[in-house]
């Protein structure tokens, strides 16, 4: 949809297309009783034994949350802790054969509805999303170079603005490490 503040579509078009992405991400998870930030993170350990602290990084979350989350993928057998062979203090992480399997159905079927997104487009529309998207995204920066995502404040009750204790503290960050 174009308007006076969006004249050429692009802002609408990239946030429906982002919540379209979203909405099959999601249903992939929940289809393997997963969270979407479950998902990225057998994604991100496919193919590497990361650290805590890098695999947080990866994420955009911090540590606390990190553990967390590890800690639930634990449980379920899909992940492994390990003392690094690179720091002896470190622990990194790594998929078990069953997360493997996960990771990979999880894949799979990630791949084939997002391709299914872009039926309306041939091959040479297919190949520039592709080549557009990898520039916006700039996929060969590391993640340290791309800006630390805003979490949400918790609002003050009086002026529905976020807390005078959450400006001051950063306290009450919210955390989608589910």
């Amino acid at each position: 949809m174009t308007d006076a503040t969006d004249p050429t579509g692009l802002v609408d078009g990239l946030v429906q297309l982002s919540f379209r992405v979203q909405a099959e991400l999601a249903d992939v998870a929940a289809e393997h009783g997963l969270s979407v930030v479950q998902t990225r993170m057998l994604g991100i350990l496919r193919d590497r034994e990361p650290l805590m602290r890098e695999l947080a990084e990866h994420l955009g979350l911090d540590r606390s949350s990190t553990s967390g989350l590890v800690d639930r993928a634990e449980r379920r057998g899909l992940v492994r802790r390990s003392p690094s062979t690179r720091d002896g203090r470190a622990v990194q992480v790594a998929l078990t054969d069953a997360g493997r399997e996960i990771a990979r159905a999880g894949e799979a079927e990630i791949e084939r509805r997002v391709r299914a997104l872009t039926t309306a487009l041939d091959d040479d529309g297919r190949a520039e999303l592709a080549r557009l998207a990898a520039a916006v995204v700039d996929e060969d920066a590391p993640p340290e170079t791309h800006p630390p995502r805003r979490r949400a404040r918790p609002l003050d009750s009086k002026n529905q603005g976020p807390s005078s204790t959450s400006r001051r503290t950063g306290a009450g960050q919210a955390s989608d490490a589910g």
